[in-house]
């Protein structure tokens, strides 16, 4: 172009403009380029003490074989493995078998394989070199902090305790506790005080105070001393808690006080001035400043949260695009144009930085199509890094159903809607949403949603108060022509709390895909599920399969399961440990919700249950802490084995009456001890199939081990 800004009066200024016949390219840079891809490990979920082997996969993604050895490493604690590695070609993944083993210890560690660890490879670029990930040993997940219970603590409150039948949905406090007890402060100088076990510089507190009159809820103050000296005060608030009404349908509840209460508690966290070793003592205590008419202490979270981690190398700062740290204004506007740009190749990755940005718009893709009322396209070919979930955190503070512009109202004005490649890692999104239904059909949100596609990794995200924290998945009929359900989707590391529906749902035809080393508290739906569902491209190919839950730990849901599979084929629940559900069973296999039917293998594996199942619908059903309930289709191929199931509500195993039969299930290894107000293991009247037992040990049961009940046709075998 010449004369650009039109300063000349020319005869003509319509030929100032010339465009080449063909685009200018940008080839990959000559050399190698190495990166590692992956680690796997043998056993993939080790005992303690078992010595564990691994393989890296590296790919040199370059133009140009690598020529020299190199050295591929892999560290774990203090162990650091060497192995030689061969030349590799360009475009070629090897699987390097690393030299040695490690000894797992308790709890598991970090995993980081480094591709040319001596650097004897001149590559096109040196910062991609590294992958890390979790490995996980025993049950549930290796969380980086420890919790407390209140009623193991010096207290001088009042100890509340669940009745027998742990009654939920009329202000009960202590059946949402966890354990089932927890400690109220109604006084002046009543205190918990806790002796830490580990090192830490934060704090999360599990509490409930009281709601305002108005329903939005209060702050109050509480006093944290350390070693018997005040240190600061933390703020608590029931603007998300309290939710009013008696019935058990998930969009009836209301915002407005009045009668009978559930979703009582919340939580609040702050990092501490100090980091303080194991042995101190931290009291939180009611002053004569803390205000609430009350004060119920459940569990306190402490942990020894690590630096904030540094821009990487090629990242762009959303602060480039105009984001202002900590100010209270919108940032979501900056946000979209950093992660359009890396959509579009202008940047490679999207930094958000150390600090609070308010996102008060969800992030995706501009449909230049309009195709439907509301905006459906997520994000693609994309990667957004933070600096840590407890340092690069994206909030909301107008509810959704007052946002305005979102792109879907189920889904809300904050987080990302995801179509595919997307990577996201070390943030975390929290919402605004406080209710699910009532009040006028309000959404509470949603904090990653969207189809997911292939190439998509979520790592170390927090989600808060969202009605719920990933849906994943799309109708077919959304948008037909971009229809791709979830193949090989990976979350792990997240943190999801205190939602008013799902933690995590593969729905859609979701394949391939885990959530692993995850921790879920409080939701107010399944914390993790398969919903095999018809809205599908094609039913006989588009189900929910080979899809798994593994090594993570789920605390009180307040409705519905821990974990609940609908459908699909060679899913399996592994190695998960699951507390405190209030009203369902602990893990569910179901064909309720209208879903595509069962086939192949259900796996349920080395899993623990305490303290789960519950009654529900008007108290009316009560469900065990292992349900089968084949509403309408039949649920074949289950394996239950090497499972423990404690101090259940009420059945430990129950095969429930339904329109399907439960054929040829298998119980292995599984241990059943204290169910409380049932049975081992039961068949209820109309329960059709049978279980092939082996190993299996119940003891102290209120009304047997296992029990059938008349005009069941269900027949147990074995040992």
């Amino acid at each position: 172009m010449v004369d650009p800004t039109n300063t000349i009066v020319e005869q003509n200024d319509s030929n100032n403009t010339f465009q080449a016949a063909t685009q200018l390219v940008i080839a990959q840079a000559p050399g190698p380029d190495l990166q590692v891809l992956g680690i796997t490990s043998n056993p993939p979920n080790p005992a303690v003490g078992a010595q564990v082997s691994f393989t890296v996969s590296v790919n040199n993604r370059g133009t140009a074989a690598t020529g020299a050895t190199s050295v591929t490493r892999l560290t774990i604690g203090s162990t650091v493995l060497n192995t030689n590695t061969a030349s590799i070609a360009a475009g070629t993944t090897v699987n390097v078998a690393v030299t040695g083993t490690w000894t797992a210890t308790s709890g598991g560690a970090t995993l980081t394989a480094a591709a040319d660890a001596t650097n004897v490879v001149a590559e096109t670029n040196e910062t991609n070199n590294s992958l890390s990930r979790a490995i996980v040993v025993g049950r549930g997940a290796a969380v980086p902090y420890t919790s407390y219970e209140a009623e193991a603590a010096n207290y001088t409150g009042t100890l509340l305790t669940a009745d027998a039948l742990r009654t939920f949905g009329h202000t009960n406090f202590a059946t949402e506790s966890s354990g089932r007890q927890s400690v109220r402060l109604n006084s002046t100088g009543q205190f918990v005080e806790f002796t830490s076990t580990n090192q830490t510089n934060s704090i999360v507190v599990r509490n409930s105070i009281p709601d305002s009159a108005n329903g939005q809820g209060i702050d109050a103050t509480i006093s944290l001393y350390v070693n018997g000296t005040f240190a600061q005060k933390l703020t608590l608030s029931s603007h998300y808690s309290w939710l009013y009404g008696s019935s058990d349908g998930p969009e009836a509840l209301t915002n407005t006080p009045g009668g009978d209460a559930r979703r009582l508690f919340d939580e609040s966290h702050a990092l501490l001035s100090s980091s303080y070793p194991p042995g101190t003592k931290f009291k939180l205590q009611r002053d004569s400043g803390d205000t609430a008419s009350f004060y119920i202490i459940d569990t306190v979270d402490l942990e020894q949260v690590a630096p904030a981690l540094s821009q990487p190398a090629g990242c762009t700062s959303i602060t480039q695009y105009g984001a202002v740290p900590n100010d209270g204004i919108d940032d979501a506007d900056a946000i979209q144009r950093a992660v359009t740009d890396d959509q579009n190749g202008v940047i490679s990755c999207v930094w958000i930085p150390q600090g609070q940005w308010r996102q008060e718009k969800k992030i995706l893709t501009d449909d230049p199509l309009n195709r439907g009322q509301y905006n459906q396209v997520g994000i693609s070919n994309t990667m957004i890094k933070g600096a840590g979930m407890w340092y690069s955190q994206l909030y909301s503070t107008i509810e959704p159903q007052n946002a305005g512009g979102i792109n879907h109202p189920h889904e809300g004005n904050f987080g990302f809607d995801i179509d595919k490649f997307v990577q996201i890692s070390d943030l975390a999104i929290f919402g605004s949403g406080r209710i699910r239904g009532g009040d006028g059909n309000a959404e509470g949100g949603v904090g990653l949603n969207g189809r997911f596609g292939t190439g998509t990794k979520i790592t170390n995200v927090w989600i808060e108060h969202a009605n719920v924290a990933v849906w994943v998945g799309r109708d077919y009929d959304n948008i037909p022509e971009l229809w791709g359900p979830a193949d090989g989707l990976e979350f792990s590391g997240m943190r999801i709390r205190d939602t008013y529906a799902d933690g995590i749902n593969f729905s859609n035809g979701t394949r391939n895909s885990k959530v692993f080393n995850s921790s879920f508290r409080t939701t107010g739906d399944d914390s993790l599920a398969v919903w095999a569902n018809k809205y599908v491209k094609d039913q006989s190919v588009d189900i929910g399969h080979d899809n798994s839950f593994t090594n993570n730990t789920v605390q009180l849901p307040w409705r519905a399961n821990g974990i609940a599979i609908y459908g699909g084929y060679g899913n399996k629940i592994e190695n998960n440990l699951i507390y405190d559900t209030m009203n369902y069973p602990g893990i569910m296999l179901a064909t309720d919700h209208d879903p595509l039917p069962f086939s192949g293998t259900t796996l349920i594996a080395n899993n623990g249950l305490y303290r789960t199942g519950g009654a529900f619908w008007n108290e009316d059903q009560e469900f065990g802490a292992i349900t089968l309930f084949p509403s309408n289709l039949p649920i074949p191929g289950v394996t239950i084995r090497d499972t423990d199931i404690y101090d259940s509500t009420y059945d430990g195993i129950q095969f429930k009456t339904g329109g399907g039969e439960m054929p040829n299930v298998t119980i292995t290894g599984v241990r059943i001890d204290k169910s409380n107000n049932g049975s081992g293991i039961l068949a209820m009247g109309g329960a059709r199939g049978n279980a092939v037992l082996s190993n299996v040990t119940v003891t102290n049961s209120r009304d047997g081990d296992i029990v059938k009940e008349p005009g069941s046709s269900f027949t147990f075998s074995g040992q």
